[in-house]
């Protein structure tokens, strides 16, 4: 039996890679997507130790075209498509009162319209091939809070949960399941730089002491780990009932509460 061809954008760094990891580990044929194609490369290579299959591709997510070129070329070179996980994200920080176009406009291109459009790209593969498929969205604990110097970051990401409920009623007739994950606080380079621009911000020199604030805010008192949240993709991917779609898995240690 082939091997499960799952593309991972946002895949050359954080909970991306350590996605695709762990998706080539359980023997999928992974495509990483990055705008960072060197990077991309660099995990592509450590799935190949697994899937001789996987590769990298370099993208850019901000362009029109740049999402279904994506997910055409991950199923051209994997010889079809099972599952897409989008990890890709802008996470821009600035004062509300202060909110630029740019911001939006990056934080809107690829968290909402790059993930709207791949997943009808992958949408179109996965029902001409009739044999269903799952997407997989990264969403975040920031879409249901209140977050004025994060709010395009905040905003669209609750507008990756409301797409993920639409996509997922869309699909569902060819056998598609579309799910979020939302991983709450990791120790990733995106977060280590959105609370090093938030720290500035407040005007607090001790990096180290604001995040151990921050930290103290979670239940459970301590960060999500990357690996341990790609556990829940590879669940989300591979093992979870195919009954299950327009779910969104709060995996946050109780700091989203449901």
């Amino acid at each position: 039996m082939a091997a499960p061809a799952v593309l991972v954008s946002g895949g050359a760094g954080g909970l991306g890679a350590a996605a695709a990891r762990a998706l080539a580990a359980r023997g999928c044929a992974v495509a990483v997507a990055d705008r960072d194609l060197e990077a991309a490369e660099a995990v592509a290579l450590a799935c190949r130790t697994h899937t001789p299959a996987s590769f990298a591709i370099g993208v850019d997510l901000t362009t029109a075209e740049g999402p279904e070129r994506m997910v055409e070329r991950a199923a051209e070179g994997l010889g079809g498509l099972d599952a897409l996980v989008q990890c890709a994200a802008a996470a821009p920080v600035e004062p509300f009162l202060e909110t630029t176009a740019a911001a939006w406009e990056a934080a809107l291109f690829v968290n909402v319209r790059a993930c709207a459009l791949a997943d009808a790209a992958a949408g179109r593969i996965m029902k001409a091939r009739g044999r269903g498929g799952r997407i997989v969205h990264v969403t975040s604990a920031a879409a249901r809070m209140a977050l004025p110097d994060y709010a395009a970051y905040a905003a669209t990401k609750a507008a990756v949960d409301s797409l993920t409920r639409s996509a997922a009623v869309a699909l569902a007739p060819f056998g598609i399941s579309v799910t979020s994950l939302s991983p709450g606080m990791m120790d990733t380079p995106l977060q280590l730089r959105t609370e090093e621009a938030f720290a500035r911000l407040a005007g607090r020199a001790d990096l180290e002491a604001f995040r151990a604030e921050r930290t103290a805010r979670i239940p459970m008192g301590r960060r999500a780990d990357p690996e341990e949240m790609a556990a829940m993709i590879v669940w989300l991917v591979l093992d979870a009932p195919a009954y299950m779609t327009a779910a969104r898995l709060n995996v946050t240690g109780g700091l989203d509460k449901d």
